[in-house]
C-alpha cells in the first residue's frame, strides 16, 4: 500500500468510530512541536531497534479505567512494544521520537480508535503494523488494550547490581609490563560483529583477523583508552568488556554491566589523567558511571533524570547518548538525550563531584571534536540543530540549524578550499550534508554557519568520514529504502565540492551474495591511505569488510572470512586515540 492509499484509508476508518475526535487532541494531528512528526522509512528503522531490557523485569499495573488484558496477554505485549516501539515511544511511553502513550492519553481516546492507528499507521511517520502484516489484528487488538494499561517500568540497576557483575579476569599487576605481541597496535581495527556479540581485532596491516572475542549484545561502540594499551567495548545490553591489546593474545582482563541498555563508553584523556577512568552512559536507567581504567570497578553512579530545556518539565527517561573526554580539562562531556542537556562532569574529585549543565537542544545524540579538539559539535537529531560546545570555556557557543534528523557519527573535520576549516554532518531525514564552519579565530565570519549545503544520494546516512592525509569525504547511507545508494557510498573530492560525489558499489565489490548487504561506516586506517567499509548482511548469510585505496578509490581488498557476521562499526585504534576523524 502507498503512502497515499494509506494515509485515505486511515482517514476512512477514523472516519467510521463511533468516538468524537477533537483536531487538538488526535494522536494523529501534525504537532510540530512533537518529534515524531516526518519520521521518514529511514529513521523508524533507526529508531525501531529493540530495547535490550528484558521485558519480563519489567512490573505490571493495571489502572481501573483501562479494558481487560490477562497476566499472560500483557506479557506478550510488554515484548512487542519492547522490540517494536520502546526505541520511538521509550521505556516508560513518556515520548521520544515518537509521541506519549501514557494512559492519561490512550485511555480517553479508547480501543476502537487506538486499533486503527495502529493497523493503518499515521501518515506523519508511524508504522502501519497491521496492514503491514508485522502485527495480527489478534495482536493490533492486544497492542491496543496494552497501550492503556500503566506503563510497566523496568527495575533500577545500582551500585550493588554492578559489583555483582563485575569480574577482573586479569588483575594490573599480572598483566605484562611491555607488549609482548608484534602487531602494530596503532592499527588494529576493533569491529563490531553485532548481531553475533562479538568483536574482530583485524592486523590492519595484514588484513589478518588476530582475535574474535565474545562480548555482550549488539556491541555498538568500542573505545581505545589514552595510551592505545586498552581497548573498552560496550553492548546494548550494557556489558563492557575491557581488552588488553599488550598481551601476547590480546584478550578481556575485566567485565562489568552498568545498566540494562545502554550506547556510550569513553576514558580519560586530559593530560595526567591518561588512562586513569572509564565512564559509561546508559538507557536504562538513565544514568552515567564513572569506573576505575584499568579494573571497570564502579565508583560513582549519577542519574540524569530532570526537566527539559524547552518546557522544563520533569523527564524520567532521559537516556545518556554520547560522550566525549574533553582534552582542556579533566571532564568527560556527557550528552542527555531527551531533556537537551550536554553535562561537563568533573573527575578530578569523584567525593566531590562538579557536574556543569550547558542547555542545548532537545534528543542529543552523536557527535565529535573539531580539528583543534576544542570545540564539541553534537547533533540534537529531532531538533534538527548541531549543538557546539566551548569545551574550554565550558559553555553553548551555537545552536546550529542543519537538515533533517542529523547523524554525524563524529562527523569528519577538512579544509574547506573557500571557508577554511569544516566539520561535516549527514542526515538521516534527507540526502544533505551540512558543512558547517569551525574557526571563530582566523574565519570569524563563517564559524558556527551552515557554509555548503552539499546533496548525497539520500536519506538514511549513518556516517561521514575524511582523515586529514585524505583529499575525500565519504558518506554512507546504510538507512536508505533504496537498496542501490544503502549498499553504495557517495564519495567528494574536498578540493572540489561542487563538482558532486561518486559512486562506489561496496557491496558489489564484495561479491557476497543474496542479502540486504548494507554498506556502514567509513573509517581509515592511521595512514589514512586506506578507507576500510562494513558490507552489514544478514546473520545467515556473508558479510564482509571492503578496503578502498583512498587515492585511486579503486578496490584494494576484501575481508570476507566467515567469522565477520553482521559487522558494523570498526574502529582503528590509533585515530579513535587522538580523534582523528
Amino acid at each position: 500500500m502507498n503512502a497515499t492509499m494509506r494515509s485515505l484509508s486511515y482517514l476512512i476508518a477514523l472516519a467510521t468510530l463511533p468516538v468524537i475526535l477533537s483536531s487538538t487532541t488526535t494522536l494523529a494531528q501534525d504537532d510540530k512541536t512533537n518529534a515524531h512528526s516526518n519520521v521518514g522509512k529511514s529513521e523508524a528503522k533507526y529508531e525501531g531497534a529493540p530495547t535490550a531490557i528484558d521485558p519480563s523485569a519489567a512490573k505490571t499495573l493495571t489502572p481501573p479505567a483501562a479494558p481487560p488484558i490477562t497476566p499472560e496477554e500483557f506479557e506478550k505485549a510488554k515484548r512487542i512494544f519492547f522490540e517494536r516501539c520502546a526505541g520511538c515511544h521509550g521505556v516508560l511511553r513518556k515520548g521520544a521520537t515518537g509521541k506519549p502513550l501514557t494512559p492519561d492519553i490512550t485511555i480517553p481516546r479508547g480501543t476502537e480508535y487506538l486499533k486503527v492507528f495502529i493497523n493503518y499507521g499515521s501518515p506523519l511517520g508511524m508504522p502501519n503494523w497491521g496492514t503491514s502484516g508485522a502485527l495480527t489484528p489478534e495482536e493490533v487488538d492486544l497492542m491496543a488494550r496494552y497501550i492503556q494499561q500503566e506503563p510497566p517500568q523496568p527495575p533500577e540497576y545500582g551500585m550493588k547490581d554492578m559489583k555483582a557483575t563485575w569480574k577482573v579476569i586479569v588483575p594490573p599487576e599480572q598483566r605484562p609490563t611491555k607488549k609482548m605481541n608484534n602487531y602494530n597496535i596503532d592499527n588494529i581495527f576493533a569491529v563490531t560483529l553485532r548481531d553475533a556479540g562479538q568483536v574482530a581485532l583485524i592486523d590492519g596491516d595484514s588484513k589478518k583477523i588476530i582475535g574474535i572475542i565474545k562480548t555482550g549484545y549488539a556491541v555498538h561502540i568500542s573505545r581505545a583508552s589514552a595510551s592505545g594499551r586498552y581497548l573498552f567495548s560496550i553492548g546494548r545490553d550494557a556489558k563492557i568488556d575491557l581488552i588488553d591489546l599488550w598481551m601476547e593474545k590480546p584478550s578481556p582482563v575485566a567485565e562489568i554491566k552498568v545498566g540494562l541498555e545502554a550506547r556510550s563508553v569513553e576514558t580519560s584523556k586530559y593530560k595526567g589523567w591518561e588512562d586513569k577512568y572509564a565512564i559509561a552512559g546508559t538507557y536504562w536507567p538513565p544514568q552515567y558511571v564513572i569506573m576505575n581504567g584499568d579494573t571497570l570497578e564502579p565508583l560513582k553512579i549519577v542519574s540524569t533524570r530532570g526537566m527539559t530545556v524547552d518546557t522544563q518539565e520533569y523527564h524520567p527517561e532521559p537516556r545518556v547518548a554520547a560522550i566525549v573526554a574533553s582534552h582542556e580539562h579533566p571532564e568527560f562531556i556527557v550528552n542527555v538525550k531527551e531533556t537537551g542537556h550536554i553535562l561537563l562532569v568533573n573527575y578530578e574529585d569523584l567525593s566531590n563531584l562538579q557536574v556543569k549543565t550547558i542547555d542545548a537542544a532537545l534528543f542529543l545524540h552523536d557527535g565529535g571534536w573539531d580539528s583543534t579538539k576544542r570545540y564539541f559539535l553534537t547533533a540534537a537529531n529531532k531538533s534538527n540543530k548541531v549543538a557546539v560546545v566551548d569545551s574550554k570555556e565550558g559553555k553553548l557557543a551555537a545552536l546550529v540549524e542543519v537538515g533533517s534528523t542529523p547523524h554525524p557519527g563524529r562527523g569528519a573535520n577538512f579544509i574547506d578550499p573557500k571557508y577554511g576549516p569544516v566539520w561535516a554532518t549527514s542526515d538521516l531525514g534527507d540526502e544533505n550534508i551540512s558543512v558547517i564552519g569551525t574557526d571563530p579565530e582566523k574565519h570569524p565570519d563563517h564559524a558556527w554557519k551552515v557554509v555548503r549545503t552539499l546533496k548525497g544520494q539520500g536519506g538514511g546516512s549513518l556516517f561521514v568520514k575524511t582523515h586529514p592525509q585524505s583529499k575525500n569525504l565519504y558518506v554512507d547511507t546504510a538507512l536508505n529504502p533504496d537498496e542501490k545508494i544503502s549498499q553504495s557510498v557517495a564519495v567528494f573530492n574536498i578540493d572540489d565540492l561542487d563538482k558532486g560525489y561518486e559512486v562506489l558499489p561496496i557491496a558489489e565489490w564484495a561479491n557476497v551474495g543474496e542479502g540486504p548487504k548494507r554498506v556502514v561506516h567509513p573509517e581509515y586506517n592511521k595512514a589514512g591511505d586506506e578507507v576500510w567499509f562494513s558490507v552489514w548482511n544478514g546473520k545467515e548469510q556473508k558479510s564482509a569488510i571492503v578496503i578502498v585505496d583512498d587515492k585511486t578509490r579503486k578496490l584494494k581488498q576484501v575481508i570476507n572470512d566467515p567469522r565477520i557476521i553482521t559487522p558494523t562499526g570498526k574502529f582503528n585504534v590509533y585515530n579513535t586515540v587522538h580523534d582523528i576523524y
